[in-house]
């Protein structure tokens, strides 16, 4: 078990004893827009900024992005114990745990072309039918794909993409010649 999976555990544990899962899941929505963010990616990864400076910026932006006291708490220790670089991976345990505790699955999707919204709709209601589970999308794009969609369920992978039968055309004409 890794760190972020240890602080991942204990803050979804506090939270869900405090009842506060739903606030901990609008954290987590902030937190991933910060992440976006170069300055947020550089002031957690960065070894040239100092245990207090770290701890400092992070309890100021946290104020300032308005986050629960467990996740503000959270991220001050992980600040002070130099922990703050695996923010990114705590962010995605979260999701899972949470995910995991509500009897939901993420699907990570990709696709040729952004899908509409009545795409995802449907390939999220077909998932449900397969899975069984409520299925949350986690669609990218990738216009490398030609065309079709690539979808992982956990373990399992499905692959329509148009570049994955033209590679796949490619290897049985080699095995041939």
């Amino acid at each position: 078990m890794g760190i972020a999976d240890r602080y991942a555990t204990a803050v979804f544990e506090i939270a869900k004893e405090g009842k506060k899962v739903k606030a901990l899941e609008t954290d987590l929505a902030s937190l991933t827009d910060a992440l976006a963010v170069d300055d947020f990616s550089n002031l957690i990864s960065s070894p040239m900024i100092s245990r207090e400076e770290q701890a400092g910026a992070i309890v100021a932006l946290a104020k300032k992005m308005k986050l629960s006291p467990t996740v503000s708490n959270t991220l001050n220790l992980m600040a002070t114990k130099r922990r703050l670089f695996v923010l990114p991976q705590l962010v995605t345990r979260l999701r899972e745990i949470i995910a995991q505790d509500k009897g939901e699955v993420t699907a990570e999707v990709v696709t040729a072309k952004a899908l509409t919204k009545t795409q995802a709709d449907k390939l999220a209601k077909t998932l449900k039918a397969s899975v069984g589970k409520t299925v949350t999308l986690n669609a990218t794009v990738d216009e490398s794909l030609i065309g079709g969609l690539v979808v992982k369920v956990g373990s399992k992978m499905i692959d329509t993409s148009v570049k994955s039968k033209l590679d796949a055309l490619q290897n049985s004409m080699k095995e041939v010649g």
